[in-house]
């Protein structure tokens, strides 16, 4: 008989520090503070895809399809802003998240993460600059909730350095138009 490779997590109970669903977290983390240091918005949106993917995954391990589903489309929303701003794409990866989250949330915080995902499309889509930035520090409260109720660790400190790091970046870019 061959064993289960992942064992089954108890919910509720947040994993080890250093079980691999915190170690992804982790890189998640490292992934997501560089998207932010980033004063380009398409560097932004290429690492942003990068380091959503990486969250996807650190859901699937920590057994919340929602957030992993609401990652995954932050993901693929990211790469596709990258070439195209249509507004029928903007609105099916909106309807997709939606509909993702109507299949896999269990609970009313399981819609955070699905709020936090759409307020990144419509800032992707539909703003830039600061204001693009401002919308995604919305997202970043409903991920920072639903990571502290999942209990991850490497999410948790990641939703933190992003709203600094992003916070930050809004500082430089408005004092840079100011002087400029």
């Amino acid at each position: 008989m061959l064993s289960d490779p992942l064992p089954a997590r108890t919910p509720g109970v947040p994993p080890s520090v250093f079980s691999l669903e915190q170690l992804t977290g982790y890189l998640a983390l490292l992934l997501g503070v560089y998207s932010f240091l980033q004063k380009d918005d398409r560097r932004l949106k290429a690492t942003v895809g990068a380091q959503a993917f990486t969250y996807a995954v650190h859901f699937v391990l920590l057994a919340s399809p929602a957030a992993a589903g609401a990652a995954l489309v932050t993901s693929v929303r990211a790469v596709l802003s990258l070439v195209t701003r249509s507004p029928r794409v903007a609105v099916t990866l909106l309807a997709t998240n939606v509909a993702l989250g109507l299949f896999t949330v269990e609970h009313a915080a399981g819609w955070l993460p699905v709020v936090a995902s759409s307020a990144g499309t419509i800032a992707f889509f539909w703003f830039e600059g600061i204001p693009m930035r401002l919308i995604l520090l919305g997202g970043t409260a409903c991920w920072l909730a639903n990571n502290l109720l999942l209990g991850s660790i490497g999410g948790t400190l990641l939703e933190l350095f992003l709203g600094a790091v992003n916070g930050s970046t809004c500082y430089r870019l408005w004092r840079a138009d100011r002087v400029g």
